[in-house]
């Protein structure tokens, strides 16, 4: 289900090209996911690291993720116990 839910996600992001041929990407519905890259490939990778990090963050700090195309990650997540701490 997190692989499903990573392209889910991956196919909802936006690519710019800059004036110096570079690329910015991001996921507008995992906001924080942005990355760079100097082809829209190399941009491409960089966001999905990016995108697998601030997945693995927000389970960390017992963040809800967004629910994408109906893939729900927050039914049944376990929460840390820096989370329970917290909330």
């Amino acid at each position: 289900m997190l692989t499903e839910y990573i392209q889910k996600a991956m196919s909802k992001a936006a690519y710019e090209k800059f004036e110096d041929g570079t690329y910015g990407g991001q996921i507008p519905e995992c906001l924080g996911t942005i990355a760079f890259g100097t082809t829209l490939h190399e941009c491409q990778v960089e966001l999905q690291v990016a995108l697998e990090g601030w997945i693995l963050v927000k389970i960390r700090h017992g963040d809800s993720l967004p629910v994408i195309e109906g893939i729900n990650l927050n039914i049944g997540m376990p929460r840390t116990k820096e989370a329970v701490s917290r909330g």
